[in-house]
């Protein structure tokens, strides 16, 4: 996902849209809040539309993961 970041100089690691500091988690929570696409492109005139749509994806995928216990 090329419009996902993480950098550990920026946000603390977190993923990130673009390099810049819009968390994937920040674009997540302004959704479930009710917010609509084009109110958050409208308060974040940088991020286009796809931006918002690879958060959603990358949060997805990453709800969707299942983590495995390391046994030695």
């Amino acid at each position: 996902m090329p419009r996902i970041t993480t950098n550990p100089d920026v946000m603390g690691g977190k993923p990130c849209i673009r390099g810049m500091r819009v968390t994937v988690a920040m674009i997540v929570y302004l959704i479930s809040q009710g917010h609509s696409r084009e109110e958050i492109l409208c308060e974040f005139p940088y991020l286009e539309d796809e931006d918002i749509s690879a958060a959603l994806r990358y949060a997805a995928f990453r709800v969707d993961e299942k983590e495995e216990p390391i046994t030695a």
